[in-house]
């Protein structure tokens, strides 16, 4: 070998391309093919995994969502269902009261028969109110309370302390403790004191 031009020289060699191994190249490639395929099917398999777990989350959050509004109608009905036999209850302790009063009209007698009728009637249905937590409300004589009375009057009077009820006009009611009615009454305005 020599050298021309600073460069050794390279003999001339024949190359029979035809018969020559495909370059590394070309190896990675096809091992690459079936590398990518690989992924392809575990990618496809992981899609149809997270599909199934979504199409799986939403069946049953359609459902919960169904029960809950089952359950709201549920509740509500039975609301309404307990207010109608509460009701029913309060109406049946005041039929005897009715019942009294369809007796009391036809009879046909004296006013002190009926007055004494009328009282009796009177006190069954107070029986029947206070059975049912009904409790009226104290006025004459007590202290004015703008928490179960109701002011319509001032009288000027030295007769009552200040600010005492001195006449009840219209009776006051509780229910289990709860203000229903105010009593309305006459108040006391005593100068004097």
């Amino acid at each position: 070998m020599g050298k021309t031009n600073g460069r050794p020289e390279v003999e001339n060699v024949n190359l029979d391309l035809d018969h020559e191994l495909p370059a590394s190249s070309g190896s990675a490639e096809r091992t690459e093919a079936p590398a990518a395929g690989a992924e392809a099917a575990v990618a496809d398999s992981e899609l149809q995994k997270l599909r199934a777990e979504r199409d799986s989350l939403l069946d049953r959050l359609a459902r919960t969502q169904a029960e809950f509004e089952n359950a709201r109608r549920r509740t509500l009905k039975e609301q309404q269902d307990f207010r109608d036999y509460a009701a029913a209850d309060a109406i049946k302790s005041l039929l005897p009261v009715l019942d009294s009063f369809e007796r009391a009209l036809q009879v046909k007698a004296d006013a002190s028969e009926f007055r004494s009728g009328v009282d009796l009637i009177y006190k069954q249905l107070q029986t029947a109110l206070e059975k049912l937590s009904l409790q009226p409300i104290k006025a004459n004589g007590e202290p004015f309370n703008p928490h179960y009375h109701e002011a319509i009057e001032m009288v000027d009077t030295t007769a009552a302390p200040d600010h005492q009820v001195i006449e009840e006009l219209q009776r006051g009611y509780k229910f289990k403790d709860r203000l229903l009615r105010p009593a309305m009454v006459k108040v006391a305005r005593n100068p004097g004191k």
